[in-house]
């Protein structure tokens, strides 16, 4: 058995859950599995870099590109989790309206300010703005967190009234108060997926994967305000 430490990097939206398949897997097998967790653009840039891990977690999107330029095993890949978007407000203020999407266009064009996410979600609800024909309109209002802070932790200073970012991130922070998950038929989902990496070296790289997509951890996955990937 390996006494070396499987090395994984991650974007942040998945840490916790990551966090807890490790310590799971490390029990279970004595394989010790350390999980960085940074801002996704970061953890692709520094695998892009050549940077050795033996796994990569990240969005589809960016594992996709990372498999077609070398850096991870494209055959290796296995989806996660889905990861929904939820929206939050400082501890304390009024809970807005959202249950609609026209309740959400009101509560978004009241806000004083709107904080998103970098990565496929950001995208996603810059995507629904200009669809409603708001981007021009919301631009001066627009905070975008720096890759790894926590679009809620500038919720909770109040930087930014609204908050739009993973549930995973937003549940049982401190200062805000979460007022759920987008309305029906705005749903935006993003599947984090595991790869492991061209340059891994632990034996057990694959196993871990494995584990970590198991049907069997889909409760765990939950808890974490997450879901398995359907299909």
């Amino acid at each position: 058995m390996s006494t070396t430490p499987l090395r994984a990097i991650s974007s942040m939206a998945t840490r916790q859950v990551l966090a807890e398949l490790a310590s799971l897997y490390q029990q279970a097998h004595g394989v010790e599995v350390q999980v960085e967790s940074v801002g996704g653009v970061d953890a692709a840039r520094r695998v892009e870099a050549g940077e050795a891990f033996d796994l990569v977690f990240l969005a589809s999107d960016a594992i996709d590109k990372l498999a077609a330029a070398g850096h991870v095993l494209a055959a290796s890949r296995r989806p996660i989790v889905d990861s929904s978007v939820a929206i939050a407000v400082r501890a304390g203020v009024p809970v807005p309206d959202i249950a609609s999407e026209d309740a959400l266009r009101r509560a978004v064009l009241e806000a004083a300010s709107i904080g998103y996410s970098t990565g496929p979600s950001g995208t996603a609800l810059l995507k629904l703005f200009e669809r409603w024909g708001l981007a021009e309109t919301l631009k001066p209002r627009l905070v975008q967190a720096r890759a790894g802070v926590p679009v809620g932790s500038l919720v909770a200073s109040g930087e930014v009234a609204l908050g739009f970012q993973q549930l995973s991130e937003l549940m049982n922070l401190d200062g805000i108060t979460l007022v759920g998950g987008m309305p029906p038929g705005l749903a935006i989902t993003t599947t984090f997926t595991g790869a492991v990496a061209a340059k891994a070296q632990h034996p057990q790289a694959h196993a871990v994967l494995d584990f970590m997509s198991a049907d069997s951890t889909a409760e765990l996955k939950r808890r974490h305000g997450m879901d398995a990937p359907k299909g």
